[in-house]
């Protein structure tokens, strides 16, 4: 019965065993396992407050991107805004300006109109004097011609002024 090598084979594996178990083996394998556990575990929960920080900063990021978005776009439109009042502006006193040049300009041609009008009034006043006197000199003589001279050139004055 001992000869045979399945009985010894038997007999080194319950030898094996008990020896696994006087040593405690399985107790010292246990406590191995759920160290490692604990360790992995605690890495893992590490692990997940590095994710939901990284997640926090990012949001942040975000925000202060948007945020940042929101400003550029709020000063991009007061700029246009003020470019736009600014463009209004100098258009009005483009306007202004012109509008001033134009009435002075109109001022000056109504000046230079009436000027040319009471020079053009007193060249014919005197046309007409002159043309009068010859007339009247021919045809009139004497004391009558200088009362009738003095008469038209009183009322061609009254007309003038």
């Amino acid at each position: 019965m001992f000869m045979e090598p399945e009985i010894w084979v038997a007999i080194a594996f319950l030898l094996f065993v008990a020896l696994i178990v006087y040593l405690e083996v399985p107790g010292k394998v246990t406590a191995l396992l759920d160290s490692r556990a604990g360790a992995i575990a605690s890495e893992l929960e590490e692990a997940r407050k590095l994710r939901a920080e990284a997640e926090a900063v990012l949001a942040g990021y975000k925000r202060r991107a948007e945020n940042t978005e929101a400003e550029a776009a709020a000063i991009l439109a007061q700029a246009e805004r003020e470019a736009a009042a600014y463009a209004q502006e100098a258009r009005t006193a483009f306007d202004e300006t012109i509008a001033r040049r134009l009435s002075v300009a109109e001022q000056k041609i109504k000046l230079e109109e009436e000027k040319a009008r009471k020079q053009i009034r007193a060249q014919a006043a005197e046309l007409a004097i002159a043309a009068a006197e010859q007339l009247l000199g021919e045809k009139v003589t004497g004391q009558v011609a200088g009362n009738m001279i003095d008469a038209s050139l009183d009322r061609i004055k009254k007309r003038l002024h």
